[in-house]
């Protein structure tokens, strides 16, 4: 007889619902069970304006889209959700059951209650593996403890060691063309492309990749078929000194992310790296050129994710832009660096903002709106779940330009790390975007004392 994958019922905790308010439908074949004590959760958070008040909101329309006009008793034993497969999953709502013998834990917190629950359910369904997904590692240490499988959510974990996420380039020593047999260089209008056979090139390789070498050889990937890779000279000298608002890159790294920042056809740039490493400066000045110089967008957007942010920024006196202003102190900081050679500093700073169609966002007023001809940098950006991620980039209209800054060493929001933070996400689903590309910058050119103390606290 074939051998049958066992269907097994996932209870989900109220923090994965936050994390992804479509996680119910993730689960393929399987059961999913959303305890009450996690809608009395959801319902509390629902209120306000929130990121999670947001994601509440939306986990609870799902919720109820599928369960719809369903009787208690149709709801308590599973209603099928929507899915291309085959054999779908049913959605359930599981009562709290309050049976004195079955409680292991004390019932005086939510975590307690759901747990009490889930053990009395396994007592009723021996034949049932029953699973609490749940991103709270004590919650899954306490379940565990009391004979209940827990596990993490992983449906938007694409990688399991971020050592493996793409740098964006991949750095030769000595010769990159020692360890090329064959070449075809073409020169075009204002450009030297070079095709090289794939099988020369072992590692994994994406569109909008570079190729660097200790010889001075720069060249970024344009095309990546099963036989041929083509590569576009981009001169190390050329990309050294090209200028954005003043700035100049101090290292290869800066200038090949600039190249793409400057670049009208990438519509999506991901700069990650350690603090002081440049990523804010350059996107600022690059995003200051092509709005003020070139005329290419027609404002620019700055937002970030910030702890707390959601809430305190209600409390906040002023305008939206008033209150944002402290938190993106980093960005005033970079117009500050950009203008500290000016004669009247200040002054300088006075004027680019108000010259320089800039406005501060809030997350939150980001959402369900669409950006025309604007260029939007995300700082902060490993603190975004792939949900929130996914949101914010939509909001992408024609002619935008997306900048996403962040460094995964500092993720300072619950239930993130580098392998499910949205800019992890981000760098993996567009690996191979023929519109965007991803860099990872090196050393930390903010000081001495701040590279010394990157590598030794």
């Amino acid at each position: 007889m074939p051998n049958r994958r066992r269907t097994k019922s996932y209870v989900i905790d109220t923090n994965v619902l936050i994390h992804d308010p479509t996680a119910i439908f993730k689960f393929e074949e399987h059961k999913v069970v959303i305890p009450m004590t996690v809608l009395e959760e959801l319902d509390k958070l629902k209120t306000g304006k929130s990121g999670v008040s947001v994601e509440c909101r939306q986990a609870i329309r799902n919720i109820d889209s599928i369960l719809g006009e369903a009787t208690p008793e149709e709801i308590s034993e599973g209603v099928a959700i929507p899915c291309a497969l085959k054999n779908c999953g049913t959605l359930s709502i599981l009562m709290d059951k309050t049976v004195q013998q079955s409680n292991m834990l004390p019932n005086d917190l939510n975590d307690n209650k759901i747990i009490n629950s889930l053990i009395f359910l396994q007592q009723q369904s021996f034949k049932t593996q029953i699973v609490l997904v749940t991103k709270d590692i004590n919650m899954r240490l306490k379940a565990r403890g009391c004979g209940i499988d827990a596990e993490d959510y992983h449906n938007d974990q694409l990688v399991t060691d971020v050592e493996s996420l793409t740098k964006g380039f991949h750095d030769f020593e000595n010769s990159f063309w020692d360890n090329i047999n064959k070449v075809e260089t073409i020169q075009e209008t204002g450009r030297t492309i070079h095709k090289i056979a794939r099988s020369e090139l072992a590692s994994e390789i994406f569109i909008n990749q570079y190729i660097m070498d200790e010889q001075g050889f720069v060249g970024r990937i344009t095309q990546v078929n099963e036989d041929m890779v083509t590569i576009w000279d981009r001169s190390a000298d050329n990309l050294l000194q090209q200028e954005a608002w003043g700035l100049t890159p101090r290292d290869k790294y800066q200038a090949v992310a600039l190249d793409l920042l400057l670049d009208p056809d990438i519509h999506l740039v991901n700069l990650s790296g350690s603090a002081g490493s440049g990523k804010t400066i350059l996107a600022l000045a690059a995003a200051i050129e092509m709005t003020v110089a070139q005329n290419r967008y027609k404002r620019i957007i700055a937002t970030r994710s910030v702890r707390d942010l959601d809430e305190d920024i209600g409390f906040l006196p002023g305008t939206e832009a008033e209150k944002m202003e402290p938190w993106l102190g980093a960005i005033t900081d970079n117009l500050e660096a950009l203008h500290m050679e000016d004669e009247n500093t200040h002054s300088s700073i006075d004027y680019i903002l108000q010259k320089v169609p800039m406005q501060f966002k809030s997350l939150n007023y980001i959402r369900g709106r669409s950006f025309q001809r604007s260029l939007i940098i995300i700082d902060e950006s490993q603190n975004l779940t792939p949900h929130q991620m996914k949101t914010i980039i939509t909001r992408a209209g024609s002619g935008s330009k997306v900048v996403c800054l962040g460094n995964l060493a500092q993720i300072d929001t619950p239930y993130l790390n580098p392998t499910n933070s949205g800019l992890t996400y981000l760098n993996e689903r567009f690996k191979g975007f023929e519109y965007g590309g991803s860099i990872e910058l090196q050393g930390v050119p903010r000081s001495i004392l701040a590279e010394y103390a990157e590598t030794h606290l």
